[in-house]
């Protein structure tokens, strides 16, 4: 059973076997839990922009904060056993000073989107010891793969990938030395499943391997065997400089790990984006 409002969905990508209600998350969605009599939500439903935040922070928060208290409130009352969330292990930090960063760190965002991403994580743990609910956190770092969309800024690789096919070039901001921590979405997928039988907990779910703006841009031009044509812009404010996030507890208590390396991850998304600018 899916709910999507199809903000950026795409209905293409769904398993045909899904029960599909296409409704905001903000709605009166009881019906859907009343009929469904389900064990487990698995929250994926989020304003993700963290541009859009900080121009909008109160629709952020409505969308991450109030759309989760929804979701929590229906599944109290219909007695949901596990709730999944997927929160971010790139805005929930800030700028700490040890890395890899690991999940007792000091909680300090810098923009609203971080600020709503632990609102929902403090919502989910105060319903889930209300309500005797399990409940798994997934503090992903930053998701690249097949199917991403290239209409948000959190998504570089597919932005990045989206110019190349266009012969435009790519925007890097500020001097392209940001640092960030990018996981396969298979790998991703697995984690989600892993969360479905273990105890309630906080997981960070990304590599531990640091890898900049800049980088990014030479592996592009590995795969393609030459310079990709990109330009230096304005930094943008809200944004951490750098971002890596240790996955040992996720390794110890689930068993997870990333499996596919950047540059091989990277070829199979720019494979996909190829295939289907063809199409």
């Amino acid at each position: 059973m899916v709910i999507d409002d199809l903000s950026t969905g795409n209905i293409g990508n769904l398993n045909p076997k899904a029960k599909f209600y296409e409704e905001d998350i903000n709605s009166d969605i009881e019906g859907i839990f009343r009929k469904g009599k389900f064990d487990l939500i698995n929250h994926h439903a989020a304003q993700i922009n963290v541009r859009a935040s900080v121009d909008n922070p109160i629709y952020d928060a409505r969308v991450n904060v109030l759309g989760t208290l929804n979701l929590l409130h229906f599944a109290s009352k219909y007695d949901v056993k596990r709730f999944v969330y997927a929160s971010s292990g790139g805005a929930v930090y800030g700028e700490p000073e040890e890395f890899p960063i690991k999940e007792d760190e000091r909680l300090n965002p810098l923009s609203p989107y971080g600020a709503s991403k632990i609102a929902a994580e403090k919502y989910i743990i105060t319903f889930a010891n209300l309500y005797r609910m399990q409940h798994t956190i997934l503090r992903y770092s930053n998701v690249y793969g097949p199917r991403q969309i290239v209409k948000s800024e959190a998504g570089v690789i597919s932005i990045f990938i989206d110019r190349i096919l266009r012969n435009e070039p790519c925007l890097v901001y500020g001097d392209g030395k940001q640092v960030r921590d990018y996981v396969y979405v298979g790998d991703v997928v697995e984690a989600n499943i892993l969360a479905l039988n273990c105890d309630s907990n906080i997981f960070n779910i990304g590599t531990s391997i640091e890898t900049s703006v800049n980088d990014l841009v030479d592996i592009f031009s590995s795969i393609l065997k030459k310079e990709v044509a990109h330009e230096h812009v304005e930094p943008r404010p809200g944004e951490v400089f750098r971002n890596v996030v240790d996955f040992s507890r996720a390794h110890a208590e689930i068993n997870w790990q990333p499996k596919v390396k950047l540059r091989d991850g990277i070829l199979k998304t720019f494979e996909y984006f190829k295939k289907i600018s063809k199409s």
